[in-house]
């Protein structure tokens, strides 16, 4: 990165959701960014630009958390920092709903809904949706018109652009939580680079960039984890949830080329990688797309692995050492039971390796209940986040008395 010397740094954040119900929120954001002031400090290009909070600032838009985070604004934010917020969901969940959030936008944040600035040359483009996570005719014809004018300016410059919910069918988290009314629009713009939160969804997955027709960036959550996949034993919010306080730190340099850095504040450090967008208008140049699924690289298990079956009744706990994969993480792990008399399959159960945390734990462990006696043999197989599967299991046996 000796080559890369930034001329521009942004934070991007989302789903803080600020109740004094739960204060560890409000302490875990203030953390956040004074960590980040840390980390530009000691750069050679010190500021932080930009602070863009897309969506979700507010647990349910009342008066009193719309206070809240504006102090927290006021005071954790330093002069030099033009902060951006959007809005959606949860900021019109109190009784007045839409009129009365944006109403407070503008009394107590001195904030427009829909906004459209340049910083350092870059143009930054945010925009608030309405019924809840949804663009109308008047904010797709603002968008159509403010996209046209920054690309107008320059057209080999990256476009960042904001709003709470994710692309449908681009970053992880659309399943449940994207929107595709604008898609049609951005997709002229390749050099945008889309900025999304509403998910919930963990910025250090890989899936969290994505490109096909421009990129596309999840920015965390600083209120549980919740992931998108739907095979898993406790559904789609995983264990440790709670430990969710996440976001990233954008940069870029004068000709364009941009850093994206995932940061976990409750480790305050980085995810120990970054991802890169070299020539953000140029789609034959992207490396973050489809393609990635087609990787050679596998999960395995040590040659020392241990394995751990516990048998409780009529369940059997299994505790296993983590698998290993030179690239990202394992995602997830797969237990079969399997009977051993006749080899046939009578349990699957699928749950994540906790990869979401930054300190992911050594060893893994889960229960498997409603077993009828007998005797059983249990293989676990790893799997990457492209569903490649480990190249070797974990097998043991146990008996349900």
């Amino acid at each position: 990165m000796s080559d890369f010397k930034p001329v521009l740094r942004f934070i991007a954040s989302s789903d803080i959701h600020y109740n004094r119900e739960d204060p560890s929120r409000l302490h875990n954001y203030e953390k956040g960014l004074a960590l980040a002031y840390k980390y530009a400090a000691g750069q050679e290009y010190d500021k932080i630009d930009a602070l863009y909070v897309v969506g979700d600032f507010a647990d349910s838009g009342s008066e009193e958390q719309f206070n809240d985070f504006r102090k927290t604004l006021d005071t954790c934010v330093k002069p030099e920092t033009k902060w951006m917020l959007t809005m959606a969901s949860h900021e019109y969940f109190s009784d007045d709903g839409e009129a009365g959030a944006l109403k407070r936008l503008k009394e107590i944040m001195k904030q427009e809904p829909d906004n459209h600035i340049v910083i350092n040359g870059f143009h930054f483009i945010s925009v608030t949706t309405t019924r809840g996570c949804k663009f109308n005719d008047e904010k797709r014809e603002w968008i159509k018109k403010e996209l046209a004018a920054a690309a107008a300016d320059d057209p080999f410059k990256p476009i960042f652009f904001f709003q709470h919910p994710h692309i449908q069918g681009t970053v992880y988290g659309n399943v449940y939580w994207g929107e595709d009314e604008i898609t049609d629009i951005l997709m002229n713009y390749p050099q945008i680079i889309d900025f999304s939160g509403h998910s919930h969804a963990p910025v250090n997955d890989p899936r969290s960039i994505y490109q096909q027709h421009f990129t596309c960036v999840g920015t965390g959550s600083f209120k549980y984890f919740e992931l998108d996949e739907f095979d898993k034993v406790y559904g789609t919010v995983p264990p440790n949830e709670q430990n969710a306080a996440q976001f990233i730190i954008v940069e870029a340099d004068a000709a364009g080329k941009v850093v994206i850095r995932p940061y976990d504040v409750i480790t305050e450090r980085f995810f120990g990688y970054e991802w890169t967008v070299e020539t953000p208008w140029d789609p034959d140049s992207f490396t973050y797309t489809d393609e990635r699924y087609l990787t050679d690289v596998r999960p395995y298990f040590a040659l020392d692995a241990a394995l751990e079956l516990t048998v409780d009744g009529n369940s059997v706990n299994v505790k296993f050492d983590q698998a290993k994969i030179e690239e990202d993480r394992v995602n997830d792990y797969k237990v079969t039971v399997k009977r051993k008399a006749d080899n046939a399959i009578v349990k699957q159960v699928c749950f994540w390796s906790r990869y979401y945390l930054n300190d992911m734990p050594a060893t893994v462990e889960q229960k498997i209940s409603e077993l009828d006696s007998g005797e059983y043999i249990a293989e676990i197989t790893a799997q990457g986040f492209w569903k490649n599967k480990s190249i070797n299991k974990l097998c043991g046996e146990f008996t349900i008395k």
